[in-house]
């Protein structure tokens, strides 16, 4: 009969020998897995239509991460139902490192209390690689269909109109649908808010005077503000862009808690191996590191915004309780 005594550290000893090989294996597949990664294109999936600001982003990580990773980098459209379509997708591919999301402000801080279901999981089923780039949004109106060259002009406009105005968005649940859901509340104009599946097609349709005004992301509403084609009026930053130094801030002209930017951050599916994440969040703060590419992104509104690991988690959680906030004093929701 074995001794009673000697059971306790017998069983010890085998629990610390299983933990280690346990940990020899898993150190192993992970380098493993890191050494043959990536061993094919990548995919990154992009929540929104080709010509808004996520996109725009989108293809300038994709041809630098290319260059960097010796593989090819597409990517793929898949925009609709605040995105979920996407976030579907990306379940569909597996965690192996080679499908990621572009995720958004949008997407990862304010769907989760905007919708009252959503088909994902903002935090469980996403794994975070790194933050990239913030902007800020800027108030635009059509000149075709609006006077105002100021913002004290524009809700003067929009007051006097028995029919209120109609503002444009890329999406029910971005960052451009609650600041104009926003503005609408600390202004008291009547404004009737019309999703777009993407800033290329709302901004198509303002410029063609369909609708009164946008919030859009600088990136994107840029060119068409410096050809005159649109009429900036104010930036939600905190302060003016460099691009557009005669633009007042919001909160300048009297709207305080208007502030604040866009942000944008790869994501893979919670499940990838962590060497993986490791591999591709320190090619992305090299890629941002480039003076070549922080050019481009000056030129188009955009900021580096390098963040990973345990700080961008706590980064995501800080904002899902932020813009939930926002959410509810806006008195937003979509079913």
């Amino acid at each position: 009969m074995r001794d009673p005594s000697k059971v306790g550290p017998v069983l010890d000893r085998r629990f610390l020998l299983g933990l280690a090989a346990a940990a020899i294996a898993g150190g192993s597949s992970g380098a493993r897995a890191q050494a043959g990664y990536p061993s094919r294109t990548l995919t990154i999936i992009v929540p929104f239509a080709a010509g808004g600001a996520t996109d725009t982003l989108a293809r300038l990580m994709a041809q630098q991460l290319s260059s960097q990773l010796g593989v090819s980098v597409i990517i793929e459209n898949k925009p609709g139902a605040g995105g979920s379509i996407a976030a579907g997708a990306l379940k569909q591919a597996g965690p192996d490192g080679h499908t990621l999301f572009l995720g958004t402000v949008s997407t990862h801080g304010i769907n989760p209390t905007l919708y009252k279901t959503l088909p994902y999981d903002a935090v469980k089923d996403f794994a975070p690689i790194s933050r990239i780039a913030g902007v800020p949004n800027v108030l635009v109106v059509s000149p075709r269909r609006i006077k105002a060259t100021t913002v004290a002009e524009l809700v003067a406009e929009g007051q006097a109109r028995k029919e209120g105005l109609t503002f444009a968005s890329s999406g029910n649940g971005t960052s451009v649908h609650l600041s104009g859901e926003l503005f609408r509340s600390k202004s008291a104009i009547t404004m009737t808010h019309v999703p777009y599946r993407g800033s290329g097609p709302a901004m198509a349709d303002l410029v063609g005077g369909a609708v009164d005004l946008m919030f859009d992301n600088l990136p994107s509403a840029l060119p068409l503000i410096q050809s005159g084609t649109l009429r900036a009026l104010g930036v939600t930053s905190d302060e003016r862009a460099p691009q557009l130094p005669a633009v007042p801030t919001l909160r300048e002209v009297g709207f305080p808690g208007m502030g604040g930017e866009s942000w944008f951050a790869l994501f893979a599916l919670t499940g990838t191996p962590r060497p993986i994440i490791e591999r591709l969040a320190s090619e992305i703060h090299e890629a941002l590191a480039k003076p070549a590419l922080k050019e481009r992104f000056a030129a188009i509104g955009m900021t580096p915004r390098p963040l990973a690991g345990p700080a961008l988690e706590a980064f995501i959680a800080e904002e899902i309780r932020l813009w939930g906030e926002v959410v509810r004093a806006s008195g937003a929701s979509v079913q």
